[in-house]
């Protein structure tokens, strides 16, 4: 799905409409959005979507990776009503929060069975004085003392390219009949709830 956004606030900060953005044409069909759900082809990943979703003028700027756990299809405990547990997570955050989150159930202290979700959390700046780096810090530095290992190959980059592609041009042919308008601040166009 892609989408591209128009005029609204986000914050307390007016934006304008991406077309009438300078340098950017009245007619553009450049998303400014885009969700991805996107399979791996082997036995080992069978079956586990990856959904990637970006874009311009969002609400918030979170860079994520949220692993959600399959519901066991029967209870460890009589008469819990496994469709209405708390869904189970691992979400690894690097911004704006450098964190680790596992939300998970657990029994309620008591007498009585009751599940409930909780939460155990790991923050950096909880434990550690320094201020994280930009990512450029981290580059510029690596430049410095020799360290290629966070830069990417050439072939790297032409694989990424190699999967991606297909989607610019399908997107392309079906110009602007596919996409999709979006609220600055939104999470992306209303119709990508389902993704």
């Amino acid at each position: 799905m892609r989408g591209q956004y128009v005029s609204g606030r986000v914050g307390d900060t007016d934006v304008e409409d991406y077309r009438k953005t300078d340098d950017v044409k009245p007619d553009s069909n450049t998303e400014t959005y885009a969700a991805l759900k996107l399979t791996i082809d082997n036995w080992r990943w069978a079956g586990v979507p990856f959904y990637l979703r970006t874009g311009k003028a969002l609400g918030i700027k979170r860079t994520e990776i949220a692993i959600k756990f399959k519901q066991a299809p029967f209870a460890m405990f009589r008469d819990t009503p496994v469709d209405r547990l708390s869904q189970n997570y691992l979400v690894i955050s690097t911004e704006p929060v450098e964190s680790i989150t596992l939300q998970f159930n657990t029994k309620v202290p008591g007498p009585t069975i009751n599940i409930d979700g909780v939460e155990m959390k790991f923050r950096y700046k909880d434990y550690f004085k320094a201020e994280p780096s930009t990512g450029y810090e981290t580059l510029i530095y690596d430049c410095m003392i020799g360290d290629n290992i966070l830069f990417q190959r050439a072939d790297s980059v032409e694989a990424g390219w190699r999967a991606v592609q297909p989607f610019l041009d399908t997107w392309k042919k079906a110009a602007a009949r596919d996409s999709r308008l979006t609220e600055p601040a939104a999470k992306g166009p209303r119709k990508r709830r389902h993704y």
